[in-house]
């Protein structure tokens, strides 16, 4: 499939996991791509499997901190000159981080909401002139199922990821009759860093029976990143093309 020949993507956190994932399936179908991140090596890594696929010349790299304004403000301007226009925003970055509610300090707090939430809006607000120019516009956000259901020690974490996702209904029905549609995918059971070993920094003294029923109903256990990002690419695809305004759910039937 070429679903994307053509298109211009900017994809952040792509140096790890599915916005890594992401930038491959958006290449291996024709598109255009910018992949951002705040960690070079990862980066590096990026470029290395897009040049082994034979997809280097349509990719170009960004070191980038979305909690950091004006980063995010000459970022997003350079990629799409280096695009000559933008037509799909995949928000993949973000933290994850985990302790005690009780426990968490203020600047644990801030922190998670100034990468998750507050740079997602930055990502947003500087491409939406570019993106409001381009064919047939996407944005994809990023929540998450801890949006929506109970995950122990990321009370943080959720509240992020259940304001993107109402961020994301808003510039929906803002944006939607001048074309653009908005879409959060919610991830859940996704292996990768953040989910790696006891995750993201659990409490030593966590109660892990609390994710007894945070397990996937299909297959053996954490589905890989490729998972998420064939959905993203669904739904940045005109196969989306009257998808706007909610949420997909990529848990493995976790939270049913």
């Amino acid at each position: 499939m070429n679903r994307f020949e053509g298109r211009r993507v900017l994809i952040t956190g792509a140096g790890s996991g599915i916005g890594q994932a992401t930038v491959h399936r958006i290449l291996a179908e024709g598109g255009r791509v910018v992949a951002a991140d705040v960690d070079a090596a990862g980066l590096a890594a990026t470029t290395a499997r897009a040049a082994a696929d034979g997809a280097a010349g349509r990719l170009r790299t960004a070191v980038l901190d979305i909690a950091d304004e004006a980063a995010v403000r000459s970022g997003v301007a350079a990629a799409v000159g280096g695009l000559g226009g933008l037509d799909v925003l995949v928000n993949a970055a973000g933290i994850l981080r985990s302790a005690h509610t009780h426990e968490t300090s203020l600047e644990l707090f801030n922190r998670i909401i100034a990468t998750n939430l507050t740079g997602t809006f930055l990502m947003i607000r500087e491409a939406l002139p570019a993106l409001l120019e381009g064919t047939s516009p996407v944005v994809v956000n990023f929540s998450s199922t801890s949006a929506s259901f109970a995950h122990p020690y990321m009370a943080a974490y959720a509240a992020s990821k259940g304001g993107i996702q109402s961020m994301t209904h808003a510039i929906a029905a803002e944006y939607g009759k001048q074309g653009l549609r908005a879409v959060c995918v919610a991830p859940g059971s996704i292996a990768s860093g953040m989910t790696s070993g006891r995750g993201p920094g659990l409490p030593e003294d966590a109660d892990m029976s609390l994710f007894a029923k945070l397990a996937p109903a299909i297959g053996e256990g954490f589905a890989g990143p490729e998972t998420v990002a064939g959905v993203i690419a669904m739904l940045a695809s005109q196969d989306g093309a009257f998808i706007t305004g909610t949420e997909i759910r990529i848990d493995g039937g976790t939270h049913m």
